[in-house]
């Protein structure tokens, strides 16, 4: 604890700062500060340089005071935090004035003669003054920030009370009723824990908080089915095993919640995530390689004992009996010849150490040192080949959900022996879904993307089983309407997993291959003159838990379509081109909308949600005119081609706007309001992915033309060159291979702004 500068009480100047807005808020004031400590000391006195100096200090102290004002009206609406968030503003209010008479400076002579100290004269005040107005402003908004998490707290609290009261009834109507209440209450726990995961800084905590989101999210849904069948049929064992599959689950994840935002671990919790390979090869060649300027930095045993645990994980994959027989023996052979690179490297180092005048790597040291290093990725990228290469089978075998369908039948038909049979093949699927999550857990590349993979290694681990009593339940009453939705329900989790398991394993390919996944989020709120029709029309809403459920599914399909915008984008020859930064900008408002649909992102009502759909649909038709402009060069079919598309992409944009546009009332009318945007969205980029190789085929075969022409009839090609007309001089028209218009350029930073 660091004494108060100014004589006054103590405070922690390392208070950790765990959200961004808090960081965010500090940043202006220490830049100031940092102004006004950092004036040279032999600074010439003019009357320019005063006034800025005082002017700083004046602004200062009046944020202050708006700040510390805002602070005590939170300490008098809080009783337990009132003392130490009344001293904290106390002394940011002290020094907000002692900084202010410290820059009062306007009368510099007279101050001097007075012997009143300045900025100038009392250079150690004003760091002191400094100091203290850090130290306790962090310590207002830190316990502001405790505020939020007594809000989270509370909210949970509420919500368990109510699970356990959901638990307890016996009847249909006091379900009813107690359920409605429930979804109140998880609407606001998911709004307070959707603004946290976004504020957090830590980005293994926001992933272990999405993964516990996501899991509250399903089992909502669940819950209300699973419930809704054990009450129609009580005395059935696998609708009660069912139900209580799910309460569990949300608990579990509930605490989690609780302990991301206290930043506390349960004793189950502990110990921290296992070491993947790819951490242990990360670490290992962090070793290895400072060697290069230290040969005593580590011992030749802890680099050996670390090699032999990174083979011993490899195990993973050579044990599973679903590794083929060529893959293992790939594995095996890469461990031994980076055994042996190691051996090598170990013997260098050590006849290195005997070296009397040696401190550093020997040339020979260094190349054993490349050759290790080298052994170990070559391991890595054999590693992640396996795993991608598994997961993306296993995808596309499950993509026709064939298991669950005939799980379905058989237990609307009242067949348990069928049902059985496929609960043994959807079993072995849920092992070989939890195998492979394990293996991209091991070369994920991030934490968060470990934490995610864990997340979805145990997602599949219990729906499986889940699914299979929900199947045995309806099996037993084949005419239970109530039982037949309950499958559904669990089925549609499994299948929207499968979807998070494919958008999991681009955002690893591209981790690995050098991109870190992060995708730039666009947010189109309105500018004055800009939308204001459109502002009245629509009054902003949050979707209930039961609607975010429903719409969860289009959003996922929504985020696959921009992966693969994203991916036809790259295969691109001119990433300069406009039609790919229009396609690029495009995926990416897109992609702000499928957040939307996780309750995270930017966007956090449906007003935003309609405003970014109307700019997207803007985007798509600027590229109308492009395509339109490739048309007029190429021959009959292939124009035929682009200009059916255009049509397809141009009746879609229009189709967006006007179900964005169009005014609704109510609750369900917005909500259907949403599904529309997203469902005319994902038809938008359905056109964009179809065009977008073919277009890129069409103009490297146009440029090739061109080129071929060029050498042979240069003076035919200048007669050809198609006369400008009237209508693209006046930027009615538009040259989808030219420089875009200024306006245009302008019209699209004023609707974007990036995350």
């Amino acid at each position: 604890m660091a004494s108060s500068p100014c004589g006054g009480g103590n405070f922690d100047c390392g208070l950790e700062i765990q959200t961004r807005s808090v960081e965010q808020t500090l940043i202006p004031l220490v830049s100031q500060i940092t102004t006004l400590i950092n004036h040279k000391d032999k600074l010439k006195k003019t009357e320019k340089t005063l006034r800025a100096i005082q002017k700083v200090g004046q602004a200062v102290s009046v944020a202050v005071s708006r700040f510390v004002s805002v602070g005590e009206a939170i300490a008098v609406e809080n009783e337990d935090l009132k003392d130490e968030m009344g001293l904290a503003c106390f002394e940011a209010r002290r020094a907000g004035t002692a900084i202010a008479q410290l820059t009062d400076v306007s009368g510099l002579e007279q101050c001097e003669g007075d012997g009143r100290n300045t900025v100038f004269s009392d250079r150690t005040g004003m760091v002191k003054a400094a100091r203290m107005l850090l130290s306790s402003v962090t310590k207002v908004l830190v316990l502001a920030d405790c505020i939020v998490i007594k809000q989270i707290i509370s909210s949970r609290s509420k919500v368990l009370v109510t699970l356990e009261q959901l638990e307890r009834v016996s009847t249909f109507q006091e379900f009813v009723q107690i359920f409605s209440q429930f979804g109140n209450e998880m609407v606001e726990f998911a709004h307070l824990t959707g603004d946290r995961q976004n504020d957090l800084k830590d980005e293994k905590k926001r992933a272990r908080m999405a993964a516990a989101r996501a899991v509250l999210e399903k089992c909502t849904m669940m819950l209300l089915t699973a419930s809704k069948t054990c009450l129609r049929h009580p005395d059935c064992e696998s609708a009660r095993i069912n139900k209580e599959a799910v309460f569990q689950r949300m608990r579990l994840a509930l605490e989690q919640v609780i302990e991301i935002v206290t930043d506390t671990r349960s004793a189950g919790e502990a110990k921290a995530l296992p070491i993947s390979i790819y951490a242990g090869i990360k670490d290992f060649k962090v070793k290895v390689e400072g060697l290069r300027d230290s040969l005593y930095c580590v011992s030749c045993e802890a680099v050996a004992a670390q090699l032999e645990a990174l083979v011993e994980k490899t195990e993973d994959f050579t044990d599973s009996a679903y590794t083929s027989h060529e893959q293992r023996e790939t594995i095996i052979q890469l461990c031994q010849i980076t055994r042996q690179e190691t051996k090598q490297l170990i013997n260098t180092w050590r006849h290195a150490q005997q070296l009397l005048k040696a401190k550093e790597a020997t040339d020979e040291m260094e190349l054993s040192i490349l050759k290790t290093c080298q052994s170990v990725s070559d391991l890595r990228r054999e590693l992640h080949k396996v795993a991608v290469g598994r997961a993306t089978e296993l995808l596309k075998l499950h993509s026709d959900h064939l298991v669950l369908q005939a799980l379905k039948a058989s237990g609307g038909d009242g067949n348990l022996e069928a049902v059985a049979d496929y609960a043994g093949t959807l079993t072995e699927h849920k092992e070989q879904l939890v195998e492979t999550c394990r293996l991209l857990c091991h070369i994920s590349g991030t934490e968060p993307l470990e934490i995610t993979c864990i997340h979805a290694e145990e997602t599949f681990r219990v729906i499986g089983p889940q699914i299979i009593s929900a199947a045995q339940t309806l099996a037993l009453h084949p005419t239970s309407k109530i039982a037949k939705e309950n499958l559904d329900v669990f089925c549609e989790a499994w299948e929207s997993q499968l979807c998070d398991m494919a958008i999991l394993l681009k955002e690893i390919s591209d981790v690995f291959e050098g991109r870190r996944g992060d995708k730039k989020t666009y947010l189109s709120l309105p500018r004055p003159g800009k939308h204001s029709a459109n502002l009245k029309t629509v009054k902003a809403a949050k979707l209930d838990a039961e609607e975010q459920t429903t719409i969860a599914k289009l959003g996922l399909e929504l985020c696959l379509l921009t992966s693969d915008v994203d991916s036809e984008v790259e295969r691109w020859d001119e990433q300069g081109h406009e039609m790919v930064r229009l396609c690029q900008i495009i995926s990416s408002m897109a992609y702000s909308m499928y957040l939307f649909t996780r309750g995270e992102g930017l966007l956090k009502t449906t007003l935003d949600l309609f405003h970014q759909a109307e700019v997207l649909s803007d985007q798509g038709l600027q590229l109308c005119p492009i395509l339109h402009s490739l048309s007029t060069q190429l021959q009959d079919e292939d124009r035929m081609l682009i200009i059916s598309e255009t049509e397809k992409l141009s009746t879609a944009c229009q189709q967006l706007q006007v179900c964005t546009k169009t005014p609704v009332q109510g609750k369900s009318g917005i909500f259907q309001k949403v599904e529309s945007s997203i469902q005319n969205t994902k038809g938008i980029l359905t056109v964009v992915v179809y065009l977008l190789p073919i277009c890129n085929k069409l103009i490297r075969k146009c440029k090739s033309e061109c080129s071929c022409l060029a050498s042979q009839h240069w003076r035919e090609k200048q007669l050809s060159t198609p006369v400008v007309s009237e209508e693209t001089l006046n930027g009615k028209g538009s040259n989808g291979f030219g420089v875009k218009s200024l306006e245009q350029h302008m019209a699209s930073l004023t609707f974007l702004e990036s995350k």
